[in-house]
């Protein structure tokens, strides 16, 4: 992942992929597709057992699952998402919220909590 936290290389991939250290590198120094390989062993639970990977994904996978990765991540991370993250009402003061618009049976487009949602969307448009 780069410095802020976007997958920027292929270990981020692999390790969505599959669980524990499943692969390794031919050449430590050139962690590229073509050198990968699959450990004998892996670690679980301070034992060492065989490798349950029995076979690499493809190239196409794991380009495919990084791609997957990036982009959800560039979605969470625009301008409009945190500008919205940093508008919305806190979890406590959105359910407080929501349980007294429950209990005026303005659990509609009238209640208070819809109402300060509205306003971060209004406030913060996607285009």
């Amino acid at each position: 992942m780069d410095s802020k936290g976007r997958p920027n290389h292929i270990n981020d991939a692999l390790c969505q992929l599959h669980r524990n250290c499943w692969y390794k590198y031919t050449d430590s120094k050139n962690q590229v597709y073509a050198n990968l390989r699959l450990t004998d062993k892996i670690g679980v639970d301070g034992e060492l057992v065989d490798n349950p990977v029995t076979e690499l994904p493809s190239e196409e996978t794991v380009n495919a699952k990084l791609k997957e990765m990036q982009d959800a991540f560039d979605v969470k991370n625009t301008d409009v998402a945190k500008a919205r993250a940093k508008s919305y009402p806190s979890v406590y003061d959105q359910l407080d919220q929501l349980y007294h618009d429950i209990t005026a049976g303005k659990l509609d487009a009238t209640g208070e909590w819809y109402k300060a949602i509205k306003k971060v969307k209004d406030d913060n448009p996607k285009s």
